[in-house]
């Protein structure tokens, strides 16, 4: 009796692990080692935030869907007990609601209506275009000089020039909206340096929804100015709702695209037979394999409870902050066999790197078709593509709120 409780007593005051967690040096395509050893040791687990906050981290893939389906778990950011990841993510869901973070029937209201441009039939009608945009970036590092960073030569402009075009906002506006895009999404900005990229970027897409009023086009913008006419949205929403779009739009394609190359030329069995197939069957296998492998949102997707909630294990009260944490969910062993292993002809699909249940990622056909066209074409044109710098030297983004490389130095043979 003495003995269990003095063992209560110092699991009680044994510190809780620290998020987020580091990776390990060495495995940049790994989940970091204190995640996999939550998920294999308590996988609803107690972690502490940089504000002295303790949400429950969640590591388990049948865990996670059953809480990102669980209408119990809200999105809404401003609730207490919220898990923020930073100064900045607070501030600014203070100052700034998207419908990313409402909860239906609100969020459901506003989906729809931008539901539209990223069904999968209008999307696959973007493909001829997607493929050109490709087409065009590679012949311009294949007239180049090299070594060539692959972030800067195609994997940040293929899916800006996308969005941008789907969107309505012109391109030559790129600069502007990379650089506060990336302080916008970066948990190591200030508040002041979010709330400045935050206003930025709104003020740019309020002046384009106030054109789009006065002379509509053929774009998403025009269709939410319309909404506005039609006294659905303000055009303050209708504002956010396009800096949503903006930012997620390019940063998640566009780190998966280098993160992606980086993991196949580690992998050069995998690439290989990518490099080599002409079945587009087997080059979306490969699209969700590497979404699974490298789960690029790696700060985890965050919740609070509304209501309590008995989960592996554990009793998640009302009000306690949640992490989904999707990089070990998807190294599940019960799902993905061997999961360390990256196989490109594994069945995937079960993976949540775009989330799950009513919020799961509303653009992931048009980052399926951006990524399927990239990784059936880069190898294929440049089939000796290879680094020039060991993947030791690359500079992961650690920091960032999604995962990535902040430069991929290439080179080939002529």
């Amino acid at each position: 009796m003495t003995e269990t409780l003095a063992e209560t007593t110092a699991e009680a005051e044994e510190p809780l692990p620290e998020f987020p967690m580091p990776r390990a040096t060495g495995c940049p395509f790994d989940p970091p080692p204190a995640a996999r050893a939550l998920h294999s040791e308590r996988p609803v687990a107690r972690v502490r935030l940089w504000d002295g906050s303790t949400p429950w981290l969640v590591t388990r893939h049948a865990d996670q869907r059953a809480l990102l389906a669980d209408p119990r778990v809200s999105a809404e950011n401003t609730l207490p007990g919220y898990p923020h990841m930073s100064a900045g993510f607070r501030e600014n869901a203070a100052q700034r609601r998207s419908f990313v973070t409402m909860d239906d029937p609100e969020h459901a209201r506003i989906r729809r209506m931008i539901t539209g441009p990223f069904a999968t039939k209008r999307v696959e009608a973007m493909r001829p275009d997607i493929q050109k945009i490709t087409d065009d970036l590679i012949d311009t590092m294949l007239a180049g000089p090299t070594p060539v960073d692959l972030v800067r030569a195609l994997a940040l402009p293929l899916p800006s020039l996308v969005i941008c075009r789907l969107l309505g906002v012109p391109y030559e506006d790129h600069d502007f909206f990379q650089r506060n895009s990336s302080l916008l999404i970066h948990p190591q900005a200030s508040p002041e340096e979010v709330l400045g990229a935050n206003k930025a970027l709104r003020g740019l897409l309020d002046g384009l929804v106030a054109a789009k009023l006065a002379d509509p086009a053929d774009d998403m913008l025009s269709e939410l100015a319309a909404r506005v006419r039609a006294g659905e949205l303000t055009q303050r929403d209708a504002a956010d709702m396009g800096v949503t779009l903006l930012v997620a739009g390019h940063e998640t394609t566009a780190n998966m695209i280098a993160l992606g190359t980086a993991a196949l030329l580690e992998n050069p069995d995998q690439l290989a037979v990518l490099r080599e197939t002409d079945d587009p069957k087997a080059v979306a296998r490969a699209v969700e394999e590497l979404l699974r492998y490298l789960t690029i949102v790696h700060k985890g997707r965050t919740r609070v409870a509304l209501e309590d909630i008995e989960i592996g294990g554990e009793t998640i009260r009302a009000g306690d902050g949640i992490i989904v944490f999707p990089g070990t969910g998807n190294w599940d062993a019960e799902v993905f066999p061997e999961p360390e292993r990256l196989d490109i002809g594994r069945d995937a699909r079960r993976h949540i790197a775009f989330g799950f249940g009513v919020h799961q990622c509303l653009g992931q056909p048009l980052a399926r078709v951006e990524l399927q066209v990239v990784y059936g074409t880069l190898y294929r044109r440049i089939p000796t593509l290879r680094l020039a710098t060991g993947v030791d030297q690359l500079p992961f983004k650690e920091d960032g709120l999604v995962y990535g490389i902040y430069e991929l130095p290439v080179t080939w043979t002529s």
